[in-house]
């Protein structure tokens, strides 16, 4: 249930949405990244979980795609093709809802 979640996960979360707040204009991350950085590698479904309304929260969550460059999050922006758009207007290759040049424009949290 998303609301024991955020209740139970309330420092977590408010992590993830720093971490991401952080990934720079044109570069993406992984979920697995931010959860490794902040100590929990094995949590990048949580990651997903915090991120899935972080949208209305004024915060880069369309930069955060799966491991292999997937938009998995999409179905989150309101649209079908929103992330995409988002992403584009940023300079970054979108092609069959994956990363170009994926490993050149990742960012890892530091």
């Amino acid at each position: 249930d998303w609301k024991f979640m955020q209740i139970n996960n309330k420092n977590f979360f408010e992590k993830v949405f720093e971490i991401t707040a952080r990934i720079p204009y044109g570069r993406v991350t992984t979920y697995g990244a931010i959860a490794e950085f902040l100590g929990s590698a094995r949590s990048a479904r949580m990651v997903g979980w915090a991120l899935n309304n972080a949208n209305t929260l004024n915060i880069p969550a369309h930069r955060v795609v799966n491991r292999n460059g997937l938009l998995t999050g999409k179905r989150h922006f309101g649209g079908n093709n929103i992330m995409q758009q988002l992403l584009e207007s940023e300079g970054i290759k979108v092609e069959n809802d994956r990363i170009v040049n994926f490993d050149k424009i990742f960012w890892k949290p530091e």
